[in-house]
């Protein structure tokens, strides 16, 4: 349990120094960011998986790029869903698509949650 927790408070944090980093991203504050990872988890969880299965043609043609397409449309969903949490422009959200892929990987190592 404290694991979950640290994991959620490291990532709310991150997210938070990444919306800083991307141009147009804008998330209002820290309760904004623990926000933003709440919605991610549950798009992630529920839409994702959907959004894989009508895209697996396109991703086998494509190599497994357009998985990045995926966690794009997932980031832009979380924009809309969300006031506290702004975005613009696509290469923008692939940015910050791929720098949350980096801080989960930072925080799986700071948590040692290795899914070995």
């Amino acid at each position: 349990m404290i694991s979950f927790i640290l994991k959620f408070v490291l990532t709310a944090v991150l997210v938070y120094g990444l919306s800083k980093i991307i141009p147009t991203a804008e998330i209002s504050g820290y309760g904004g960011a623990a926000i933003l990872v709440i919605v991610l988890g549950i798009l992630n969880a529920t839409v994702k998986p959907i959004l894989k299965l009508f895209g697996l043609p396109i991703t086998v043609l494509t190599l497994g790029l357009f998985l990045l397409v995926i966690n794009v449309i997932i980031i832009k969903l979380a924009d809309l869903l969300m006031d506290s949490f702004n975005i613009n422009g696509f290469f923008n959200m692939l940015l910050f698509s791929l720098g949350l892929a980096v801080v989960n990987m930072i925080v799986d190592l700071v948590t040692g949650d290795d899914k070995d």
